[in-house]
């Protein structure tokens, strides 16, 4: 995911009710949090990082604290929204793929920003490949369905994304990205 990657969050979710959930906010440039699953303490790890270009000799640490709950092995954030698909408001809920099939749950931040639409239009490009794998996909970001609506209306060719072959979840509410953890709290803002 070359344009959005600071921007952008990817899940996959198994057909097992468990989840490897990654969350853009366990990465920053002054912590990364590491999943300690051998007690409830966080656990610190001290990452060397390359020498300045000053004339010092010193070498700089990176300190790495993991305080937040593990992420790896917990039970996916089970979630039913409104969604647009095939130019259609549906209602889509991750309990119904969740023990049937593997699920891939990404995260952009609005419809018709500066995230690259090619990245969403490639899973939709790529559908058929992920449906032979058993896997759906489904996007959320925080715009209302009349949003993603106008945007899938919109051609490729003018800035929009043209007709998916999977969901587009509207998360109005912002209660599927907080529960997943992909909101920058200092960053939040009402649309």
């Amino acid at each position: 995911m070359a344009c959005s990657a600071a921007t952008s969050v990817a899940a996959l979710i198994s057909s097992n009710p468990r989840a490897c959930v990654v969350s853009k906010n366990s990465i920053s440039s002054q912590s990364i949090s590491l999943a300690s699953s051998f007690s409830g303490r966080p656990f610190v790890y001290r990452v060397p990082r390359a020498l300045s270009s000053s004339s010092s000799s010193k070498r700089r640490s990176l300190i790495v604290r993991a305080s937040e709950l593990p992420l790896v092995g917990n039970t996916a954030p089970d979630f039913e929204a409104e969604a647009v698909f095939d130019q259609e408001f549906i209602k889509v809920k991750l309990s119904e793929y969740t023990g049937k099939k593997y699920v891939i749950l990404f995260f952009y931040p609005l419809d018709f920003t500066f995230v690259c639409p090619t990245e969403i239009t490639a899973f939709s490009d790529r559908y058929e490949e992920f449906q032979k794998l058993n896997t759906e996909v489904l996007g959320v970001s925080i715009d209302s369905v009349f949003s993603h609506l106008a945007w899938v209306q919109t051609d490729r060719k003018s800035g929009g994304l043209g007709d998916l072959n999977y969901p587009l979840i509207s998360d109005v509410t912002k209660s599927i990205s907080k529960s997943y953890g992909v909101l920058i709290p200092d960053q939040e803002f009402d649309i």
